[in-house]
């Protein structure tokens, strides 16, 4: 082939594959744009949402005790939170039933786990337990959605002996459950939860 034959049909080969290459691309980059400002899907029944809320705003109010580190109210608010959790109908999920098996046994866990934190004397028993609750609603919440919400993962690298805890909110301020007043603001939110 002659040299210049060759430099024409290089080029032609070369802005065809940088075509094609951004013809693929373009999709995923409109994708992941729609992903960042679109809500995430809350699927099922208004009735479970409207329950699921009034157990999120417990969950808050037993976050807010900690922080106040008030045993008494912690005590009220996790038996309240445990009241929610306990009559969430889960019934009225419409999903298979290993995904239903998996709810139930969240409910179940933190059920569990709010009865053994009112069992606890010591504040700092009392925040532990309140992690574990912290993790397996979180979990609950992203399998089930809570429409018209948004939820806030926050986290204390500090907490439990710079171990690191995970908790809720529903506004991204840090008011840190882990060691309230001495140090309020310690943490930053790592994920947020926005349902429509």
């Amino acid at each position: 082939m002659n040299f210049k034959v060759c430099v024409p049909v290089g080029l032609l080969m070369l802005s065809a594959a940088l075509f094609a290459c951004n013809q693929q691309a373009a999709p995923k980059e409109e994708a992941a744009a729609a992903g960042a400002s679109t809500a995430l899907q809350a699927p099922y029944s208004q009735v479970f949402y409207d329950s699921l809320g009034a157990t999120m705003q417990s969950y808050y109010k037993l976050s807010d005790a900690l922080v106040q580190a008030d045993s008494t109210a912690a005590n009220t608010a996790a038996a309240a939170l445990k009241g929610h959790v306990d009559s969430l109908p889960v019934n009225l999920l419409q999903m298979d039933s290993s995904h239903l098996a998996n709810i139930t046994g969240i409910t179940g866990s933190v059920s569990a786990e709010l009865a053994g934190l009112a069992g606890e004397t010591e504040l700092e028993g009392k925040r532990a337990a309140f992690q574990m609750v912290s993790d397996m609603l979180f979990d609950l919440v992203k399998n089930t959605g809570l429409k018209g919400h948004t939820i806030y993962h926050q986290y204390c690298p500090m907490a439990f002996d710079d171990k690191g805890a995970y908790w809720l909110s529903d506004k991204a301020d840090i008011q840190n459950p882990y060691f309230g007043h001495k140090m309020l603001t310690c943490g930053e939110t790592k994920d947020s939860l926005s349902y429509k």
